[in-house]
């Protein structure tokens, strides 16, 4: 299968760890130019020693100054950006009741508005040379729930509903809009996910991810590679006539068709 990623120029926020990480990874092994964003610069050099020739840029992308810094960088350097995998950190767990509007806000600002100003700053450049990926990494709650994660749940289907109708508006210009949803990952954010469960329930940290794992059919959590590893297939050739689809990386999790 013929992937022709060399020399494409790939953005990968918050690709300094996990499955952002595993996303620039993927996309650096098959040749393309790889630029991550992250809010820790320490990170960031820890991920790029692992990409020669990776471009770093510490940028917050719930900040639309540090999104509009972020695309001019990447841009200036390396000369466009032909690829968007749009990945940020979930959105903190808690009970509706729990959630005040300063969360609905900060959420709404980290998980939607990140991705609609990124992709307002990559259109042109996309439409201009008829060819774009947009990639949004998003979670298997938009398919079935994830108990406690309240607002991840909620503005991760309104990323889904931006994602179906952009596909269609763009896809004239052979810029293609894709989501993947992966299901439980073995990342950080599942461990603090875990961990408060853990709390909660008075149970190990082995007991709830043993459990959670048996409620997997293929019977064991995912590694980030798995979920990075769909993401570069969408965005390279070989997925040329797939769009404005959301497709479910989680194990046989998730009941839906």
């Amino acid at each position: 299968m013929e992937l022709n990623l060399e020399g494409k120029i790939v953005l990968v926020t918050a690709g300094s760890k996990g499955i952002g990480l595993a996303t620039a990874l993927g996309y650096h092994k098959c040749g393309a130019k790889v630029a991550i964003c992250g809010r820790s610069q320490e990170n960031l050099d820890v991920a790029a020693a692992q990409m020669p020739g990776c471009l770093t840029v510490q940028a917050d992308v719930s900040k639309t100054d540090d999104i509009d810094r972020l695309v001019a960088e990447v841009t200036d350097k390396l000369g466009g950006i032909d690829i968007l995998v749009n990945n940020a950190g979930g959105p903190p767990p808690g009970l509706f009741e729990q959630l005040d509007d300063e969360a609905w806000e900060k959420a709404v600002q980290l998980t939607l508005m990140s991705v609609v100003r990124l992709t307002r700053k990559v259109l042109p450049h996309m439409r201009t040379q008829k060819w774009g990926r947009i990639i949004n990494i998003s979670s298997s709650g938009i398919r079935q729930p994830v108990p406690n994660l309240t607002l991840s749940n909620s503005i991760r289907m309104g990323v889904l509903g931006w994602a179906k109708t952009l596909a269609n508006q763009v896809a004239g210009d052979n810029i293609l809009v894709n989501t993947v949803c992966p299901g439980l990952t073995d990342t950080d954010r599942i461990k603090e996910i875990l961990t408060n469960q853990s709390a909660a329930t008075g149970k190990s940290l082995e007991e709830i991810t043993a459990g959670m794992a048996a409620q997997i059919p293929v019977g064991r959590i995912g590694e980030a590679r798995e979920i990075g590893e769909v993401a570069v297939f969408l965005g390279s050739q070989a997925s040329s006539f797939i769009t404005g689809q959301a497709i479910t990386v989680d194990g046989g999790a998730a009941q839906h068709y």
